[in-house]
């Protein structure tokens, strides 16, 4: 299965990376819509989109606006929403309010269900996160691999999450953090390094991609990847444009 990244940054885009969006182009799968959803257009493979959101922050959303740039060069027969109701609610009342975007993509809304079937025979599980407004993970599994997505919340050991995410192939994780600024990510409800490397050892999970990071951190390396990889070795950080087979 490829995961491809077309947006790896937190909060909002710089000039090296765009904020979240993740896509499974073979079997039709979008994990969040930040702003980097206007690259998927090359690389989508299937005729319908599953788009799943974590939550409704900006950084996440916004990129739902940019779906007609997509149907005027990739027409789709079915797009369809996944998220909570409630964070739904909120695409629908405030990212679509009349005097902001006044006329929503052509998208179905679905609430999140306990599984959900996508392509190539794969289900998705999602499971709450800690974070400001709420949040949710995702967890998805095919007969012959495994990923979860983790982002927008505080890593911890003993969090219930740890439990969902165990023995996944690949988990992609945010770190909005390096371990200087720890208390800063306990307050804003974000990770930080060691801690999520510690939860990938926990899980044990085979392989960590970590995202989401701080745009005023530095571009190269914004987390200290080296104290990830002295606690679970098999650590990379993501980078826009970025295909990962698992």
């Amino acid at each position: 299965m490829k995961l491809v990244l077309l947006g790896t940054c937190g909060y909002h885009p710089t000039d090296h990376r765009e904020t979240l969006c993740l896509l499974l182009p073979e079997c039709g799968v979008m994990l969040d819509a930040g702003t980097g959803l206007y690259r998927a257009v090359a690389y989508l493979a299937a005729n319908e989109l599953d788009i799943f959101l974590t939550h409704a922050h900006l950084d996440h959303v916004v990129g739902l606006t940019y779906l007609y740039s997509i149907l005027r060069r990739r027409p789709l027969s079915r797009i369809t929403l996944h998220a909570e109701s409630s964070k739904l609610q909120a695409v629908e009342e405030h990212l679509f309010a009349q005097p902001l975007f006044p006329l929503p993509p052509p998208f179905e809304r679905r609430p999140l269900e306990e599984v959900c079937a996508i392509g190539r025979g794969g289900q998705v599980r999602h499971f709450p996160l800690q974070h400001p407004g709420g949040a949710v993970g995702y967890r998805l599994d095919w007969p012959t691999c495994s990923l979860a997505y983790v982002t927008d919340t505080v890593a911890e050991l003993d969090a219930p999450y740890v439990a969902a995410i165990q023995g996944v192939d690949l988990l992609v994780h945010e770190c909005h953090f390096p371990d200087e600024q720890a208390e800063l990510a306990e307050k804003t409800g974000h990770s930080y390094t060691s801690l999520v490397a510690q939860v990938a050892l926990q899980a044990k999970v085979k392989r960590l991609l970590l995202l989401h990071f701080n745009p005023l951190a530095p571009a190269e390396d914004p987390i200290g990847l080296q104290a990830a990889r002295r606690i679970f070795p098999n650590t990379d950080l993501a980078t826009d444009y970025l295909e990962v087979e698992f």
